[in-house]
């Protein structure tokens, strides 16, 4: 919020630049603060804003500390989910208390990754042996948490994990950040977890919803530069809703920017766009690995069964093939962009984006895939 008013400072500042030193329609802002008294009320102004954001700093980290030993709420996980997924590449440069750290959730608490807790876990929770031996891992979305995959009084998890008799546990994540950063700590995170696994596997499935697919996506490459040793347990991939050639609305979003960028006197307003954090801007084009990786969509990794399920808010489509657009978020295009099989691909109608966390017709496709 006080980083807000002080971008909205600047923009009011350099609008009052512009004008006073009546720029051209078209071409590059006036460069420099504004000077006299103007310029010493802008510096105010920032001033207390300042102080004003490190007595509020205090207050979240005071805050920050009471919440971490509490229960896991809902309602207050869901909203420090949203914030991560919107400034969460802020909140994680400045240091913010209220950063989500990357964890995996059981039961919505994260798990110690040593092996003598992992059995102690998994003894507590009543699983069999057996079920030991097989792994399924849930990755949500942007601006989302673990807890959230209990949509509706559904969870795909608890459905698929007892179906197939595996351990279900879920990622937990910084939505804000790049994809290929949160792809490098999930893929770290797998390696350190296949290694303390207290009981042999015999295989490991992972479904992502939305920007959860290619944080799988990115960690798999990862995996296969650093050669880590997960990567051989992995079976199979469920993709929800994955935007792989990325998401119109964060495209417009940055035409907006681009348009606004043409004039000084609309430049400023373009600032705002850039508030949108890393997580966001890399969902323009489905980019999931790191800027340096050369242009194209990395192949899928060999020998893992790959699936993809689209939504589409419309009926399904007439004979005429009318009824193609996507589920309010992303075109079936995009989530149905990978080289796969038809028999591997699904689309569901009048469903939107959020709808494929909790519809049983998805849950039943998944489990006969798997």
């Amino acid at each position: 919020m006080i980083a807000g008013v002080q971008g909205i400072t600047n923009i009011v500042e350099a609008m009052h630049r512009n004008i006073a030193g009546r720029a051209p329609i078209k071409g590059a802002s006036l460069p420099g603060p504004t000077r006299g008294i103007s310029g010493f009320v802008y510096r105010r102004v920032r001033g207390v804003t300042s102080l004003v954001g490190k007595g509020l700093d205090a207050a979240f980290s005071q805050l920050a500390k009471r919440v971490r030993g509490g229960e896991a709420s809902a309602g207050r996980e869901a909203a420090r989910a949203a914030a991560n997924g919107l400034f969460g590449d802020y909140l994680a440069e400045t240091g913010n208390s209220l950063t989500i750290q990357m964890a995996l959730r059981y039961a919505g608490k994260p798990i110690l990754i040593q092996r003598d807790a992992l059995r102690l876990m998994l003894s507590a929770a009543g699983d069999k042996p057996a079920a030991g031996t097989k792994l399924l891992i849930m990755v949500h979305g942007l601006c989302m948490n673990d807890l959230q995959w209990q949509r509706a009084g559904h969870d795909h998890g608890k459905v698929l994990g007892a179906a197939k008799g595996a351990t279900v546990l879920y990622l937990h994540y910084n939505t804000g950040r790049h994809i290929a950063e949160n792809g490098r700590e999930f893929a770290d995170l797998l390696e350190s977890l296949i290694q303390e696994w207290p009981v042999r596997l015999k295989g490991v499935t992972i479904v992502g919803h939305s920007m959860g697919g290619l944080v799988t996506r990115s960690a798999c490459e990862v995996a296969k530069a650093a050669k880590q040793t997960w990567l051989r347990h992995l079976k199979a991939m469920v993709f929800l809703g994955t935007p792989h050639l990325g998401a119109p609305l964060e495209r417009a979003g940055r035409g907006l920017d681009l348009l606004l960028d043409v004039s000084p006197y609309t430049a400023p307003f373009a600032r705002i766009g850039l508030t949108r954090s890393a997580g966001i801007q890399d969902l323009r084009h489905g980019r999931f690995t790191e800027p340096s990786a050369k242009d194209g969509q990395p192949a899928l990794p060999a020998g893992v069964a790959c699936f993809a399920i689209a939504a589409s808010r419309q009926r399904p489509p007439t004979s005429a093939g009318v009824g193609r657009r996507g589920d309010g978020l992303v075109p079936i295009a995009s989530a149905l962009a990978l080289p796969l099989p038809t028999s591997h691909q699904a689309i569901f109608y009048e469903l939107n984006h959020f709808d494929l966390l909790s519809s049983s017709a998805v849950c039943d496709k998944i489990s006969v895939w798997l």
